[in-house]
């Protein structure tokens, strides 16, 4: 038991079931219109509700194994209640704290119990976190986390030596799935532990030669576990070492059966990618002005250019014959009848 709870509520509940925290709040389903207050008791993984702290049996109450993810709806300013909404299985609830002080503590219990580890990002005192590794301490001994159950034994065929790594073809860069890595167990793990939203599946190398591994991070109603699987290469394709082993024909559709199989609520893990910060000038070749555009060239002629100003030749004027009439020039208009030979003798006269 913790230390530090009142003696009463110790004597007065009747169960096996360690109590880990207590205290007034408010709770209401999403159907209904106004909250209800309550004495909550978080025993185990579950949460009495009570109508007073004098109450001897519960009202209601939640099991908390059953909880898929709990947000908080408000918590500023810190004397101002806070409301937690909590999906579980069959129906939302939610929680209301008189202040975000007490929500935070129902946040760092609830969340500990649940997935038998203590959050990250929690605003305690240190006497605070003493008491929650102790309740987290106390429920890993009462209901340790379920352990992976042993890999099945591997198929006669997979020993033959026609599965041999001499034997494999070799594979390409292109038949690599986007979420294949060369790291670790150890290493995938983490990665997935560490950036849930890059993706939840991580194909690698095996340790043994030529083989590989596929290794998710999986959402259960008690927290998140990590589940390795063998996958083995042979001449006829890939091998998945279920209980029922089941052949693809390459690493991608390893990944496809899985994404299948899990109704898609799994996705390959994307390492993120950088974003630039900055902005750079390309500089401009030295041989090229910015500021004018160059001049432009003339191309040369064609022809030899023409000397001075010149106008286009008259031709020579041809001697008409006897007596054909010639139009006169404009100054002399009386002329228009005269005959070539009449002309010419009013010029020798």
């Amino acid at each position: 038991m913790m230390s530090g709870l009142p003696k009463v509520i110790q004597k007065r509940r009747k169960t096996t079931l360690p109590l880990y925290y207590s205290g007034h709040l408010m709770k209401k389903n999403t159907k209904e219109k106004d909250f209800k207050r309550f004495y909550g008791e978080l025993r185990g993984t579950t949460l009495f509700l009570f109508k007073d702290e004098m109450q001897d049996t519960y009202t209601e109450k939640m099991d908390l194994e059953q909880l898929k993810s709990m947000e908080l709806e408000s918590s500023y300013p810190r004397k101002t209640p806070a409301i937690f909404t909590l999906m579980l299985q069959t129906e939302e609830v939610q929680l209301k704290m008189d202040n975000a002080d007490t929500a935070e503590e129902w946040w760092g219990y609830i969340l500990t119990v649940v997935k038998k580890e203590i959050p990250k990002k929690l605003q305690l005192l240190p006497g605070q976190m003493m008491r929650l590794e102790e309740a987290l301490a106390q429920e890993m001994r009462r209901n340790p986390p379920a352990l992976c159950p042993p890999l099945p034994p591997r198929p006669v065929f997979l020993h033959s030596p026609s599965s041999s790594p001499s034997h494999l073809p070799t594979l390409k860069a292109s038949d690599m799935p986007v979420c294949f890595f060369n790291v670790t167990r150890q290493e995938a793990e983490q990665l997935l532990e560490a950036n849930p939203e890059n993706g939840s599946i991580i194909i690698r190398p095996s340790t043994l030669a030529n083989n590989h591994a596929l290794t998710l991070r999986q959402q259960i109603p008690s927290g998140s576990v990590m589940r390795n699987y063998r996958v083995t290469s042979t001449n006829a394709g890939f091998v998945i070492e279920l209980d029922k082993p089941v052949t693809v024909a390459s690493l991608k559709e390893v990944l496809k059966y899985f994404l299948e199989k899990t109704d898609y609520r799994l996705k390959p893990y994307m390492a993120s990618q950088p974003y630039d910060t900055c902005i750079e000038v390309p500089v401009s070749p030295k041989c090229i002005s910015i500021t004018s555009p160059p001049a432009k060239t003339v191309p040369k002629a064609l022809v030899a250019p023409m000397l001075g100003f010149q106008t286009k030749e008259e031709p020579a004027p041809t001697e008409p014959a006897v007596g054909e009439y010639v139009i006169p020039d404009d100054d002399h208009p009386d002329d228009h009848n005269l005959k070539l030979g009449e002309r010419g003798r009013q010029h020798t006269e």
